[in-house]
């Protein structure tokens, strides 16, 4: 699964994507343990070139 316009997996539908609510670092990804002011998968694609490879899933809440 991934974003058709940008080719990385969508932030908001991952198990570890997660809202801080700190104004300064509004997004985090549990996986990589990390907060920043992009979406986590912005910032790994620029600091590797490559797309997230933590994207899982978020379960479906119907199984």
């Amino acid at each position: 699964m991934t974003d058709a316009s940008s080719g990385r997996p969508p932030c908001n539908r991952c198990r570890f994507y997660y809202i801080t609510h700190d104004p300064s670092f509004p997004y985090g990804c549990r996986a990589l343990d990390f907060k920043s002011q992009r979406l986590p998968g912005q910032e790994v694609q620029s600091a590797s070139g490559q797309i997230c490879l933590y994207f899982k899933p978020k379960p479906n809440p119907q199984d």
